[in-house]
């Protein structure tokens, strides 16, 4: 009934929330978009919007993942991103609106998630991104940009990249289709020429803009500020702006218009910002460049810059210009500064970009009123300074997380053959060798360290629960190629699954399974009373992981979006994941299954854990019975049975291989004559039979 009203709900409200928009209403993200941005009108039935600035005009589009590039992440539903972008394709904002992300939504928290997604700020789409990981990062130079992952959740962030990156594409194709290909250009350090005076004048490498009085005159022509400028009215044939503009960052070129001074000091700010692009103006006019207002290494509060219709942050290097003797004589009484603008924002020099010097005037005596028209001078350098970073193919998402961690991938595939072909062709003389126990241990602590708490290879039933949603849905299982270590080991389960049933992964490649055999270790040492349930009660607790899996399955199925709290019954994220780093019940719950694995041998394992039941049901696939038998086991003899702590043997002596967790214990008493009764027993038989003929 519960279910069924709230089936109502959401229907009612998903039905209210579409008439909002049928009558032009705001999307329910709204109130996520920072001032003075605000969202516009729709633009597709596919939930774009256009973004508008304080002024009510188109400043870019803002947009759900979700709607455009529904991934699914590794509950199995989409993670959706509110995605900003300018109309020139960098990234304004991207915020989390919604996941259901196992690792953060109870184990890392989701801080470290909502702090990813403010790298995109000031991205181009244009520009290659890629997401770095605890396991290996980019370096420079590469034309790439690395994205901080986040340790322990680097295949959720894949995936919430990739969706954000399809989205914005799928915006910009659309909607953007003047959007630069290539990013910037920046100086080519290795590049220089020897240049005079007039190759920079002839060749447009420096460029003047001259405005007379009477064009300023002009432009304030009809407002309450015409009358304002007595000097302009006087001399309408004056000079009011001379400027001079040119680009310093070819070396080149900064070495013909700069002394040796200034040319130093613009080598040190180049070896601090390198980033930065050092832009030399000058003005021999009345005009002057700044106001005397102007505080120096701030930005210039007449001056402004553009490009594509876009602004251009400009800001004052703070360096004092003394221009060369190669420099006419008319500019050194100039007024002269070098700017700075960051190239990674999108300014490129080679293409036209436009300085607007603004002319300012006063009308009235007391609380003047203030206005101002612009002068525009446009500007470009030559493409033969600079260099581009060359256009770098990325990598499809499953081939960079192999690429990432190739070497963990290498080393794990190594040691899973070696194990599997150990375990399949030398079994039983591996569980007769005296080392054997102490070999077993060092490959679970193995397990522990390196598949678990380094490579982050702990197996859950979440994944399996994704996949059967993910089909339920008809949707794809890109997500599964997102964490290559995991389904390398998913592949070892299986086919381990196909030769001895549960008992390889569950055994032998379970993080938290091994931590339990190392804490019951522990109890043995110590001496720990042993619980050992009877076998009415062990029968009954051991049907308790079907039941859970089977629950699971329909949570998954009918209430997917609690699949992430139903999974919480594995402590595996607490324990291996997230190292315990947790809130204190998963902590507490986590650290009641290993306290128990003292006094209780693998009790999550063999009573509640629902990826074991999973296991089991794989093994349904073993098409023999691996583990040697004789006429003898369990009629006389019950030693195997006795010595096994999974009680996985039954009194006839036939093995429960849907319970066994192939510590092979039983195999090495099967083959050592000194433990195994029958063995023992037709040694002596074979002894006194040899003896009979030789009595009298």
């Amino acid at each position: 009934m519960a279910q069924a009203f709230s089936t109502i709900c959401a229907a009612v409200l998903a039905l209210s929330a579409s008439v909002a928009f049928a009558d032009g209403g705001a999307p329910w993200w709204a109130d996520e978009i920072t001032p003075p941005f605000s969202v516009g009108d729709a633009v597709n039935d596919r939930g774009v919007h256009t973004l508008l600035n304080s002024g009510g005009a188109e400043a870019g589009y803002v947009f759900e993942t979700e709607k455009l590039a529904p991934l699914p992440g590794f509950s199995g539903a989409p993670i959706n991103v509110l995605v900003t972008l300018d109309l020139d394709g960098r990234f304004l904002d991207a915020r989390l609106l919604a996941h259901n992300e196992p690792i953060f939504v109870s184990g890392l928290g989701e801080a470290p998630f909502h702090a990813f997604f403010e790298q995109y700020r000031g991205q181009s789409i244009s520009t290659p991104m890629v997401v770095g990981t605890p396991y290996g990062d980019g370096g420079g130079g590469s034309g790439l940009v690395y994205l901080d992952g986040v340790t322990k959740a680097t295949a959720s962030v894949r995936i919430a990249h990739e969706s954000v990156l399809a989205a914005a594409l799928a915006v910009a194709r659309e909607k953007m289709q003047g959007v630069s290909a290539s990013p910037p250009a920046y100086p080519n350090p290795d590049y220089d020429e020897d240049l005079l005076w007039s190759d920079l004048v002839s060749q447009g490498l420096i460029r003047r803009t001259t405005v007379l009085n009477r064009d300023v005159e002009a432009a304030f022509a009809g407002t309450v500020w015409e009358d304002d400028d007595p000097e302009a009215r006087a001399d309408p044939d004056g000079v009011y702006l001379d400027l001079w503009i040119a680009d310093l960052g070819p070396r080149a070129i900064a070495r013909v218009l700069l002394d040796d001074d200034t040319l130093d000091a613009l080598d040190q700010f180049r070896a601090i910002s390198p980033d930065d692009e050092p832009l030399l103006v000058i003005d021999l006019g009345r005009h002057g460049l700044v106001s005397d207002d102007f505080v120096r290494n701030t930005a210039p509060d007449l001056l402004e810059a553009e490009q594509d219709g876009l602004p251009i942050a400009l800001r004052d290097a703070d360096i004092d210009v003394w221009l060369s003797d190669a420099a006419p004589d008319a500019l050194h009484d100039g007024v002269a500064m070098i700017l700075r603008t960051d190239r990674r924002l999108g300014f490129d020099p080679t293409r036209a970009w436009t300085l607007n010097v603004r002319a300012v005037r006063e009308h009235g005596m007391f609380q003047p009123d203030v206005g101002g028209v612009l002068l525009p001078a446009e500007h470009a350098t030559d493409e033969r300074f600079f260099l581009r970073a060359a256009v770098v193919e990325t990598m499809a998402p499953w081939k960079e997380a192999v690429v990432v961690r190739q070497a963990d991938l290498l080393t794990l595939s190594a040691g899973l053959v070696l194990l599997l072909t150990a375990l399949r062709f030398r079994m039983a003389e591996i569980a007769r060798a005296p080392s054997f126990p102490f070999a077993r241990m060092l490959t679970l602590l193995a397990v522990v360290v390196f598949i678990g708490w380094w490579g982050q290879g702990q197996l859950s039933i979440v994944t399996p629960l994704a996949a059967l949603r993910a089909a339920a849905d008809g949707g794809a299982f890109d997500f599964l190629l997102y964490d290559p270590f995991s389904l390398v080991i998913w592949a070892a389960a299986i086919v381990g699954a196909v030769i001895w049933g549960r008992g390889f992964f569950c055994g032998w490649l379970c993080p938290f399974g091994a931590l339990q055999e190392f804490a019951n270790a522990v109890g043995r040492a110590l001496r720990a009373p042993k619980i050992e349930p009877s076998p009415r009660i062990d029968a009954a607790l051991r049907k308790v992981k079907y039941v859970l899996l089977g629950g699971l399955v329909a949570v998954a199925l009918f209430a997917p979006d609690h699949v992430d709290t139903a999974a919480e019954v594995e402590p595996f994220k607490t324990a291996i994941t997230v190292f315990f780093v947790r809130e204190w019940p998963y902590v507490l719950y986590a650290a009641f299954w290993l306290v128990l694995s003292v006094f209780l041998f693998k009790g999550f394992c063999r009573y509640v854990c629902p990826l074991g039941a999973l296991m089991a049901v794989l093994g349904l696939l073993r098409r023999r019975d691996w583990i040697d038998r004789r006429a003898d086991c369990g009629s006389p003899c019950q030693l195997c049975k006795v010595r096994c702590a999974y009680g996985a043997i039954k009194p006839s002596g036939a093995v429960r291989y849907d319970e066994c967790f192939q510590c092979l214990d039983c195999v090495s008493i099967h083959e050592d004559p000194k433990r195994c009764v029958p063995l023992i027993l037709q040694a002596k038989t074979g002894r006194t039979a040899a003896a009979s003929p030789s009595e009298p």
